[in-house]
């Protein structure tokens, strides 16, 4: 069965001036991929990975480009254009998604960019999308261990720490005590659960052994920049030298500079050193 708005893999079936038939391997259904999106490797029979939704004319279609968010899949997409009939969303594709008025918590400006819920409407069969969250969250009890890592998009900031939606389904919160890098609203984060309460929220932590190390390791490298050392640091350096100086593996390290890089504490000159910012 041939999905709208997910990702399958698809059996090149026949080709045509303007593009290729594609189906589920021993399914009779089709579906268009147009012709721009076809590469000289496409051969008769070969099985490629697509995503497939519909046209501006309502017929479903297969393209390689790839939407920000899927089917199932909470963003942040910015509002290009807004009509009588409600937003259109930049969501990666030719075909813009739309926001239906009934689905607007607020009225959505264009430029706007807002948090959303991509789904597929069961009248049209079209994928749109829903800025009234809460009707997406905690519809299923979270069935988590501690330690288990999940997927969380920070979507507010509190007194006490970070609102995130967890794997698209749940509500999470990231105490300020759980943090020890910096983030940011909208981003996608790995965390790692601490607990899930009697309402199911999740209390998370991204305090997991890894980011320790790499903590612990940027904070090493800092501190050597700090002084007047004869030895210049640079991610080029060869293995032994690191292991020399922090006791630390080549991958570990170039974690820990990319870390220090992010929170803006480190620069890189033309010839590859490492400097203090």
């Amino acid at each position: 069965m041939i999905e709208i708005g997910k990702y399958q893999e698809l059996e090149i079936r026949r080709f045509v001036e303007f593009g290729a038939y594609l189906a589920v391997p021993g399914e009779r259904e089709e579906v268009l991929m147009p012709a721009r999106y076809l590469t000289k490797e496409d051969v008769d029979g070969a099985k490629i990975k697509v995503f497939v939704y519909k046209d501006s004319e309502d017929r479903p279609v297969a393209t390689r480009e790839k939407p920000y968010a899927i089917v199932g899949q909470f963003a942040y997409l910015e509002v290009k254009a807004v009509n009588d009939t409600g937003a259109f969303l930049d969501w990666g594709l030719q075909k813009d998604l739309l926001v239906p008025y009934s689905e607007q918590k607020v009225r959505m400006r264009r430029g706007g960019i807002y948090l959303v819920y991509i789904y597929l409407d069961q009248t049209s069969g079209r994928v749109v999308a829903s800025a009234k969250i809460d009707k997406f969250l905690g519809n299923v009890y979270p069935e988590y261990t501690p330690g288990q890592a999940v997927e969380a998009l920070v979507i507010e900031h509190t007194e006490i720490g970070y609102k995130v939606i967890v794997d698209n389904m749940h509500r999470g919160m990231i105490y300020a005590n759980e943090i020890f890098r910096p983030i940011e609203l909208e981003e996608n984060i790995r965390a790692y659960v601490k607990r899930v309460r009697e309402d199911g929220k999740i209390d998370l932590t991204l305090n997991d052994k890894a980011e320790k190390r790499t903590a612990v390791l940027a904070e090493k490298i800092l501190a050597y920049l700090m002084e007047e050392n004869t030895v210049p640091l640079s991610d080029k350096m060869p293995p032994e030298h690191v292991e020399m100086l922090f006791e630390s593996s080549k991958k570990d390290f170039k974690k820990a500079v990319g870390l220090l890089y992010k929170e803006h504490k480190i620069a890189m000159t033309e010839d590859g050193r490492i400097v203090k910012v």
